[in-house]
């Protein structure tokens, strides 16, 4: 029997997954569609029904390739509509799969449907088995994309000056791949939790309390009989169930997913206030027919990067209700029953995010001459070539100045107060000037104390191990993701 179902003007769902990122991702959510959308989980469950059956006539010695041939068959046959509309009999969505399950496969083989399970042994079992598999197939390809599509930003930028920032302020010298190396290591070790994590998802056959309770009526070895059923869907027993699947195991997956999560906001933010008019060191890419203001036609909005914060702000609190499902009164109540639910709204929500921003990376371009010009010229507005007080105080006090951080702070007053550039307040000191001159000459930084002057021109050259640590990251991050 085949079910009716009405269909509906996507413009008339509710949630704007369904309508607005359905459409603008299209290949994403059908990617998505498999393994978490209602048809996915009611496909899951049968699936799990009918691994139980072929766990079953293991056990009895009855199974025959023809007859598992003969359940798949059945299985590929429940419709999602049909057990909707004998849900509305029975009251209770298990039953109804079970019903009508029992309606598909081989007569003789019917009895075998369900028995020794209740429900959650095939909820929280088939939730295992479409979360393992959208992580794998769909969250950590997507992943990994975008942590090569930075790695390959990193090492390109590895070596282009970039002034650095802390508290909102100028501070010394780094390079552009250095600062998106930052997000390369961060986001990486992530996607490297999450796949351990997704590989640590368990079912269970252990009936209405944990205990084995139907199960040890009907097999001599019901923990068997459970390691049978779930190798079918290629999972492990949870170590300890009650009615439910111990709950951490998913939580901690979907935590992770959460640092990651919050790793590709905090990008967002970075880049988004890169591309501001007054720094403008960044860009993302603009089509030619994309328009930035409804009023103001000059305007390039870095519109995709605040997209992305603006997806985080709406799933991140989520994670509040992930929490509370780890709670439970006694071997099990219903408590989580309509919560756990919007999990695919989440992961849904995650990987437009991370869609979105490899988008961002894609088509994202360095200015390298304003770069260079905020580096020098100091465009917050302070002391031009400020950001070398650092290494001249450091300079200074190698050279056996006890107060060399006293000395430097009334250069850069005095550089602020007359408005020169750090350097030229510098010169005007000759004999701190030469001090830092003759260290740097026995550093091997300068060949000769004239040029030293000339170094603190170009802050550019002070940038420490930002190149290295910027290839380095890299490299160890692309070959990770690239491993099988």
């Amino acid at each position: 029997m085949e079910a009716s179902i009405k269909t509906r003007n996507i413009f008339r769902n509710i949630s704007p997954i369904d309508h607005r990122y359905s459409i603008s991702e299209e290949a994403l959510f059908d990617s998505l569609a498999p393994w978490i959308s209602e048809e996915a989980s009611v496909s899951a469950c049968v699936r799990a029904e009918i691994a139980l059956m072929i766990a079953h006539l293991s056990v009895r010695g009855g199974l025959t390739p023809a007859l598992r041939a003969e359940l798949e068959k059945a299985a590929a046959a429940v419709e999602s509509a049909e057990v909707y509309a004998e849900e509305e009999k029975t009251r209770h969505n298990i039953r109804a799969l079970v019903n009508v399950i029992k309606r598909k496969v081989p007569a003789e083989t019917a009895p075998l449907v369900h028995l020794g399970a209740t429900s959650v042994d095939i909820l929280d079992t088939s939730l295992s088995y479409r979360i393992r598999g959208v992580t794998r197939e769909v969250v950590l390809p997507h992943l990994k994309k975008l942590e090569i599509l930075l790695c390959d930003f990193a090492e390109k930028e590895a070596a282009t000056p970039q002034v650095g920032r802390t508290h909102g302020q100028h501070a010394v010298p780094i390079t552009v791949g250095f600062a998106i190396a930052e997000y390369v290591s961060r986001l990486g070790k992530s996607i490297l939790e999450i796949e351990r994590l997704a590989e640590q998802l368990k079912g269970k056959l252990a009936g209405a309390v944990g205990a084995y309770n139907a199960a040890s009526m009907i097999v001599k070895d019901p923990e068997e009989l459970e390691r049978l059923y779930l190798a079918e869907l290629g999972l492990e027993p949870s170590e300890h169930s009650t009615q439910l699947v111990e709950p951490e195991y998913l939580l901690r997956l979907l935590l992770e997913f959460n640092v990651a999560f919050g790793i590709i906001a905090n990008l967002a933010d970075d880049l988004r206030n890169l591309q501001r008019s007054e720094i403008g060191e960044l860009r993302e890419g603009f089509a030619a027919d994309q328009v930035g203001s409804s009023t103001m036609p000059q305007k390039r909005n870095p519109w995709n990067s605040e997209h992305v914060k603006s997806l985080w702000k709406a799933f991140m609190p989520r994670v509040t209700t992930f929490f509370m499902d780890q709670i439970s009164e006694h071997q099990r109540d219903l408590s989580n029953s309509a919560s756990q639910r919007f999990i695919a709204d989440y992961v849904a929500g995650f990987c437009l995010a991370v869609s979105r921003m490899s988008g961002v990376i894609e088509g994202l371009g360095a200015d390298h001459e304003r770069l260079l010009k905020n580096l020098r010229g100091d465009a917050s507005g302070g002391i031009s070539g400020g950001v070398l007080a650092e290494p001249a105080y450091i300079l200074l006090a190698e050279s056996g100045v006890s107060d060399a951080h006293e000395v430097i702070r009334k250069i850069t007053l005095k550089a602020e107060k007359e408005n020169l550039s750090f350097a030229a307040a510098l010169s005007a000191d000759p004999e701190v000037l030469a001090r830092i001159g003759k260290k740097m000459v026995e550093l091997g930084l300068v060949s000769n104390a004239v040029d030293a002057l000339s170094w603190f021109e170009k802050p550019e050259q002070y940038n420490g191990l930002a190149v290295k640590k910027a290839k380095t990251l890299a490299v160890k991050y692309r070959e990770l993701m690239q491993k099988k």
